[in-house]
């Protein structure tokens, strides 16, 4: 192996002009940099180990595997964390679970100590609907580590609490009150204890929970996180003038499964709708891909402007791309969900790379959706769902921009409400099915009882047999939610 003092200046030069490139947007350039260096000194585990990084931030999972495991081959000072990357390629990027436990196993084999595979691997067993097996991962963990907040969290969500004096709650409180968690532990502690709470009846200390939730997750990052109204209303305003009307194009025939896009507000029933048509046998279930967002941001910036002049050329491609990740993950699938719930704001673009595809746009009660949203635990690149007033004002501008779709694209997006569908579940799938042009089959009823994986907040409630208790849920929340309904009312 070569030592760092037989590398040229010139190498070293390149690698930190790699490192610059990469850190600055130009994963590509840094790809060829570092190739460039592992032409001449292939036994540079560190240098491997970059590169992988770079290439699954291209999206190209199987190069960046195959780099990962030069890297293992060439002696990684922390093999662990090797085998941890690549166990998120398979799980996040490519779905295949069993190939990303393998991998997990490998870094926990290495080092038993390694707390962030231990977080990876129960995080895995809960997708995967093993509670017990996530119980006692998440036990390993608090063991180790007491003040492993995040696992706390996360461990909480397992059992059902029932009574205001589960010694769950006691404990969450106790963690979220203790000095060394910050303001990102204090969040998910905080959501968690909100969480239990609700479950429990106790609503106005539920509530106080979320908000202080909220405001925790707000603090967490740097500058903390803002809603912009403003840019919200602007970005819907572009979305329609853009999309005026639906354009006359052809289909644009790509090889590969065809998408159903599941759109609408998060907490709105996507996730349910997704599981009854993953019990047909023609239907994989895809998850929250984020395929068609980062199309949008490598290919079509400005957005949405940038539309107006793109050729059909470009679409065909883009399509093409589409389905070639898509059938990477499931090559054998004849049709696959896209349920990533704010692709509404891509419905017309949605049109335009796939004429006839068929979108399903989930709805529920506005006051249960906003409520649902306000204890749930979203990545602060949502801001909007940390302020009650804000997920008002964000409901509007959805509503006001998937009218201007149904206006459009109304033959094409079947609407599926999710009071309905708990209440009248076979009339509600029969219609479906039908709209996906699919026979009926009995199966997609028996989602409760189906195994696979479930990538989403709602992992637990859909093992559930359907249930009508999340309908109204709003009513125990009467007084804090005045200012809410007042903003859901304007025009």
């Amino acid at each position: 192996m070569a030592s760092d003092a037989e590398i040229p200046p010139e190498i070293g030069a390149l690698l930190l002009e790699a490192q610059r490139v990469g850190d600055a947007g130009y994963r590509a350039q840094a790809i060829e940099l570092y190739r460039r260096v592992l032409a001449r000194f292939p036994q540079l585990p560190d240098v491997w180990y970059n590169l992988a990084r770079r290439q699954r931030q291209e999206g190209a999972y199987e190069d960046a595997l195959e780099s990962y495991a030069q890297a293992l081959a060439r002696g990684a000072n922390a093999p662990e964390e090797v085998h941890l990357n690549r166990a998120v390629i398979f799980t996040d990027d490519l779905r295949q679970d069993e190939r990303a436990e393998i991998e997990l196993r490998a870094a926990l084999k290495a080092n038993p100590a390694y707390l962030p595979a231990w977080h990876n691997l129960a995080n895995l067993q809960e997708d995967l609907g093993r509670r017990e097996e996530a119980r006692e991962s998440y036990e390993h963990i608090l063991k180790r580590e007491p003040q492993a907040f995040e696992a706390l969290a996360r461990y909480s969500q397992l059992f059902s609490v029932t009574s205001p004096t589960d010694p769950l709650i006691e404990r969450l409180r106790a963690a979220h009150a203790d000095a060394a968690a910050d303001a990102a532990s204090r969040a998910s502690l905080g959501f968690a204890l909100a969480r239990a709470l609700d479950a429990s009846g106790q609503y106005a200390a539920a509530f106080a929970a979320a908000e202080q939730a909220n405001a925790d997750s707000r603090a967490s990052v740097t500058p903390p996180a803002h809603y912009d109204r403003a840019a919200q209303e602007r970005l819907v305003d572009a979305l329609i003038r853009v999309f005026p009307r639906a354009p006359p194009r052809a289909q644009v025939l790509v090889p590969g499964p065809q998408p159903i896009f599941v759109c609408g507000m998060f907490r709105s029933g996507s996730t349910l709708t997704e599981q009854l048509l993953a019990g047909h046998p023609a239907v994989a279930a895809g998850g929250e891909l984020d395929l068609l967002p980062q199309l949008v941001r490598r290919n079509l910036q400005p957005f949405p402007q940038s539309v107006l002049m793109v050729s059909d050329a470009t679409l065909a491609r883009l399509a093409g791309q589409y389905r070639e990740a898509v059938a990477q993950r499931y090559p054998h699938a004849a049709q696959v969900t896209d349920k990533r719930p704010d692709n509404f704001l891509y419905l017309g673009l949605m049109k335009l790379l796939f004429p006839q595809a068929r979108i399903i746009h989930t709805t529920r009660d506005p006051l249960d959706v906003c409520l649902s949203i306000f204890f749930l635990h979203l990545d602060q690149r949502l801001p909007y769902a940390l302020d009650l007033k804000d997920i008002g004002h964000y409901f509007r501008q959805y509503r006001r921009l998937m009218a201007h779709w149904r206006a459009l694209y109304g033959e094409d997006i079947l609407e599926v409400n999710y009071d309905t569908l708990v209440r009248e579940p076979r009339p509600t799938l029969e219609r479906l099915l039908a709209f996906c042009g699919l026979p009926w089959h009995e199966g997609c009823l028996d989602f409760a009882r189906r195994g696979g994986s479930v990538k989403t907040a709602s992992v637990w409630q859909v093992r559930e047999p359907l249930y009508q208790r999340a309908s109204g849920r709003s009513r125990h929340y009467a007084r804090e939610l005045q200012e809410l309904a007042a903003e859901l009312q304007r025009t």
